[in-house]
C-alpha cells in the first residue's frame, strides 16, 4: 500500500470531537462531534462513582491534537447499552385477565365468602 492509501484510510477513519464551551451547570463541556456520515452536537461530563451512565451512550477518552486547540481525537472505552424499550400496553395486559375491582365485585366478593353469622336465639 502507498502512503496516499494510508492517508485516505485514516481520513475515512476519523472520530473528532470541538470543545465549544461549558454545560448550563458547569460540570461538564459541549461538543461538536465529527465521525463518518454523522456530525453531532452533544456534551462530555466526567464520570461520578456512583452515578448511572446515560443508556445508549458512550465513555470516551479525548486525546488533544498537537497545533488544533480546543479539537480531539475520541477514543470510545465503553458503549453504553440502550435502555430496554417499555412494553407497550397490548403486550402488558396480553398476559392475563383484566383487573376487575369494581364496588359491585367487592360487594360480591364479601357475600360470598365472608364469615357466616350465627344467630343466637
Amino acid at each position: 500500500m502507498s502512503s496516499g492509501e494510508d492517508d485516505k484510510t485514516d481520513r475515512d477513519d476519523f472520530d473528532v470531537v470541538l470543545v465549544h464551551g461549558a454545560t448550563g451547570d458547569g460540570e461538564g463541556a459541549r461538543v461538536l462531534r465529527a465521525r463518518p456520515g454523522h456530525i453531532e452536537a452533544g456534551e462530555v461530563r466526567p464520570i461520578r462513582d456512583g452515578q448511572p451512565l446515560t443508556p445508549g451512550g458512550e465513555v470516551v477518552r479525548l486525546v488533544e491534537r498537537t497545533g488544533a486547540p480546543c479539537v480531539y481525537d475520541v477514543k470510545v472505552d465503553y458503549q453504553v447499552p440502550a435502555a430496554a424499550a417499555a412494553p407497550s400496553p397490548a403486550e402488558r395486559s396480553a398476559g392475563g385477565p383484566p383487573q376487575v375491582s369494581t364496588q359491585a365485585y367487592r360487594e360480591s366478593w364479601d357475600r360470598t365468602f365472608a364469615p357466616a353469622r350465627r344467630h343466637l336465639n
